[in-house]
């Protein structure tokens, strides 16, 4: 029988505020040993910001690390998913979605958890992984 997603969720998950510096959300992704922080203002999540947003979307562009909101370099619109969602559906729409991860919440859409490619991995079998690893891991557009 296929798990749910709060089975295999990592739970309390860390945030950031969206007015936060970039160097927060990166001092915060070093003392954590994260890449992504869910944005969240109170309950709310807002968005997603990575490790690589704040290298391209900020230090690549010349934004001051010290000065540049979190919201300024964030991915809004992230995608979610519920912790009672199966973890086959949710593999199938990272493969879909081409995502490694998506912010998990209950049926109130409070912030639960966070769900990985990786923590899916030893719960649906290894063929579906690794057919969401390969679809994740094409490129959806052109190349530039």
């Amino acid at each position: 029988m296929a798990k749910m997603i709060r089975e295999v969720m990592t739970r309390d998950v860390e945030v950031i505020n969206p007015s936060d510096t970039l160097r927060d959300a990166a001092e915060k992704m070093r003392s954590l040993n994260v890449g992504p922080l869910p944005v969240c203002d109170g309950q709310r999540v807002l968005g997603m910001i990575t490790d690589r947003d704040i290298v391209v979307r900020g230090i690549a562009l010349g934004k001051d690390p010290n000065s540049t909101q979190v919201s300024d370099v964030m991915s809004p619109g992230i995608e979610y998913c519920f912790d009672d969602d199966n973890a086959d559906d949710i593999l199938n729409r990272m493969k879909e979605k081409q995502i490694r991860r998506f912010i998990v919440v209950d049926r109130n859409k409070k912030l639960v958890g966070i769900v990985a490619l990786g923590d899916l991995s030893g719960e649906v079998s290894e063929q579906k992984v690794g057919e969401a690893l390969e679809g994740i891991s094409e490129p959806s557009g052109p190349v530039i």
